[in-house]
């Protein structure tokens, strides 16, 4: 609607320029802005349940996903020599994607600032040990992962075959896979993380990604009033401290 709201405000300017009309009538204050909708995000609890649902050859996928912030593309990329688990560290160098004509190939990441070493929670660390001795590929070029036939992910056959089904299991709304890239992304952002450490946990070069996971949530809300509610209170209990001492004072 609002794309159809724009276009004939800019016909009818024109016909105001012409002087077919005297007045552009089309003057409904934000009818041409769109709103894109939020990207759901899910709890810490609701990751856990769909780890624990989905087949156990992608539990470590969707946990990586999650609280490392990666992209499909970069995750069906990774190799053995790209993942340190006693550092705590994945390296992020290619993509595996898929390309109209080539099928699966290994491309760069879209920028230079694509190109990272993320940090990864320790809490995921005893999944990625155990998915990497059941599931990886032999060697150091090994794919982290790969498919029940011992291939590299396909996205659509993923999507069809294992994403839907595990969150009908789990109780889940139907979201997409990067939806767990955006609830890991607003989770570093609600444990402080700053602009510049989310644009280098996400791959970005600009800061416009990274500002959209600023926004508050009604937790981070809460928490502010909490701290907000002390520092008020630790205020007016110094300034009573302090008049009860000067009466003190004026009464000697």
């Amino acid at each position: 609607m609002a794309k159809a709201y724009r276009l004939l405000k800019a016909i009818l300017t024109t016909a105001v320029d012409d002087q077919l009309i005297k007045r552009n009538p089309c003057r409904i204050k934000g009818a041409g802005q769109e709103k894109s909708p939020e990207r759901p995000v899910l709890t810490v609890a609701q990751v856990y349940t769909l780890a624990d649902t989905i087949e156990p050859r992608y539990r470590a996928l969707m946990l990586l996903g999650t609280f490392g912030s990666l992209r499909w593309g970069e995750l069906a990329g990774l190799q053995r020599r790209d993942l340190d688990l006693d550092a705590g560290t994945v390296r992020v160098e290619r993509q595996l994607m898929q390309l109209t004509g080539k099928g699966l190939v290994f491309i760069e990441p879209k920028s230079a600032a694509g190109k990272r070493t993320v940090v990864i929670p320790d809490l995921i660390i005893e999944d990625l040990r155990a998915h990497v001795k059941d599931f990886t590929q032999d060697g150091d070029n090994g794919l982290i992962f790969a498919g029940p036939d011992d291939g590299p992910l396909r996205n659509t056959n993923f999507n069809r075959r294992v994403w839907a089904q595990a969150l009908v299991d789990a109780g889940l709304p139907k979201i997409h896979f990067h939806h767990l890239r955006h609830t890991g992304n607003t989770l570093a952002a609600n444990a402080g993380a700053s602009i510049r450490e989310l644009m280098e946990r996400m791959g970005h070069s600009s800061t416009r990604s990274a500002m959209v996971y600023q926004h508050s949530t009604d937790e981070r809300q809460r928490e502010v009033a909490r701290k907000l509610d002390g520092l008020a209170r630790r205020a007016l209990a110094k300034g009573s401290g302090t008049q009860r001492a000067r009466k003190r004072k004026k009464a000697e």
